[in-house]
């Protein structure tokens, strides 16, 4: 049984066909870095532009490199949310359209449940329930509890900025390139984490939510009482930088404070994480999204020795693809979980 997957949250047009839940027959991805680069962010009207441009030639890519066509297809999946309207109205619009031309079962994906089920996937019947998911990207930071047939309980989420967007602004803040996240965790191999004193998040309420709006501030604070402005001004103007270019205009008092910033994210994830793990009895620790390909993040997980084992996915499933997308439709197939012509977009979906 094969699953087109169509992806189109933010600003990676992805497709890929998934063989019985088990299987990576294709997975396409089209980036829009290059085109979000020089505004340190995406844009949403020029995210939605660019899915129109990749969104044929992915979804044929995905379909040849499989060998697959529309009469082997059991359904199609496309993220409904949550994300950019205009971005997911691209993928949702195209994947109606096939259904309705090829009589095709349509289902409807949260884009976090397929960040969930991108483990999933890779690791199938290791996961033992219940288990405590990590997910964390430039836009969600959640901790689920994943009941034995994918019944979610949302324990704890971000008040402010999603981990992953609080080290692409830091990275902006500092001078670096967008994305800022990957750049920043290589330089960060380089510094103290211990050199910058950040005091974690004490949060009131719950105390598994997460906030990174103050350590972020706090990173602003220590940039301005250090003087930092002609350092940052000549990073902005390097073009077409290197790793080792990057290195080399980046002081060891900067390297300490970007090894400092990412020790605190880390160490604001990993405890509330295992604290809900804790709390719910967890068999088993899913860390996913693209967070997930931190160097730190990874080190930090495995090395904790936990009573339970962690996973995580590839670093190509860890970034939004397609795959997970499919991935996730399977479990709603067996339930006949379809979807009507009237499914909508939505900027905010909650799992659980």
């Amino acid at each position: 049984m094969r699953i087109l997957g169509i992806e189109s949250s933010c600003d990676e047009t992805a497709a890929a066909v998934i063989e019985d839940n088990t299987k990576i027959l294709s997975s396409v991805v089209a980036s829009q870095f290059s085109t979000h680069a020089k505004y340190g962010g995406v844009v949403p009207e020029l995210a939605s532009r660019e899915h129109l441009r990749a969104i044929v030639p992915v979804v044929s890519a995905a379909l040849e490199q499989s060998g697959t066509g529309f009469g082997d297809l059991a359904a199609i999946a496309v993220t409904k949310g949550p994300g950019l309207v205009g971005s997911l109205l691209v993928g949702m619009t195209f994947a109606k359209s096939i259904c309705l031309v090829h009589g095709i079962p349509l289902i409807g994906v949260n884009h976090i449940e397929g960040h969930i089920h991108a483990v999933v996937l890779e690791t199938g019947p290791q996961i033992q329930y219940p288990a405590l998911a990590l997910v964390v990207s430039g836009g969600h930071t959640h901790l689920f509890e994943v009941q034995a047939g994918f019944v979610y309980r949302l324990l704890g989420r971000t008040r402010d900025d999603a981990a992953g967007e609080a080290f692409d602004k830091v990275a902006k803040l500092l001078g670096y390139s967008y994305p800022g996240g990957p750049l920043v965790d290589r330089l960060a191999r380089h510094g103290d984490p211990r050199a910058v004193h950040f005091t974690l998040a004490k949060m009131k309420g719950n105390a598994l939510d997460f906030s990174f709006s103050g350590l972020k501030t706090a990173v602003l604070r220590w940039v301005e009482a250090h003087n930092m402005d002609a350092e940052i001004a000549a990073r902005r103007k390097l073009i077409d930088a290197t790793f080792e270019d990057w290195l080399r205009a980046s002081p060891q008092a900067t390297l300490d404070l970007l090894a400092s910033f990412q020790y605190t994210v880390i160490e604001e994830l990993m405890r509330r994480a295992i604290a809900a793990a804790e709390q719910i009895g967890a068999q088993s620790l899913i860390i996913s999204g693209g967070v997930a390909c931190n160097s730190g993040l990874r080190e930090r997980a495995l090395s904790a020795r936990l009573p339970y084992p962690v996973y995580f996915p590839t670093p190509g499933l860890s970034t939004d693809n397609a795959a997970m997308i499919a991935a996730a439709a399977f479990p709603k197939y067996q339930r006949s979980e379809f979807d009507g012509f009237d499914l909508l977009a939505h900027a905010n979906l909650t799992l659980a």
